[in-house]
């Protein structure tokens, strides 16, 4: 199959810049979960609640909020549906495991984001399904 998309990243593991297809969709989407909500400039609406939450109470209703504000950014993006989303807490923060689909080809695969309110980094894996 031809290349569809293509971009770039400047992230450390990435040697030569270049990203395409599946792999550059699942980096557009950490680049909006890695922007708190309100934080870009001349779009209030972009960007996650999560880093501003962190540090509350994992009640039920703080993980219906949570759950939203990732299906809406899952849902932000028309290359990709989401299939499944699976929130937990650990000591430092919160675990989102989200299972996308490639909508050209159909190919799923699961992302699992840690988002560390200690360091306040986003750290990310991602398998295919």
């Amino acid at each position: 199959m031809a290349t569809r998309y293509k971009g770039f990243s400047t992230q450390a593991g990435n040697r030569n810049f270049r990203l395409t297809d599946f792999d550059l969709i699942k980096q557009d989407i950490l680049n909006h979960f890695n922007i708190r909500k309100g934080e870009k400039l001349m779009r209030p609406n972009f960007g996650t609640i999560i880093w501003n939450v962190l540090h509350e109470p994992f009640t039920e209703d703080l993980k219906s909020v949570i759950t939203q504000d990732v299906k809406a950014i899952a849902s932000y993006d028309p290359r990709v549906s989401f299939d499944n989303i699976i929130i937990t807490e650990f000591d430092q923060g919160l675990q989102i495991e989200l299972q996308l689909r490639y909508v050209l080809t159909n190919q799923t695969n699961v992302m699992l984001m840690n988002f560390n309110g200690t360091t306040n980094v986003l750290t990310a894996q991602s398998t295919a399904s």
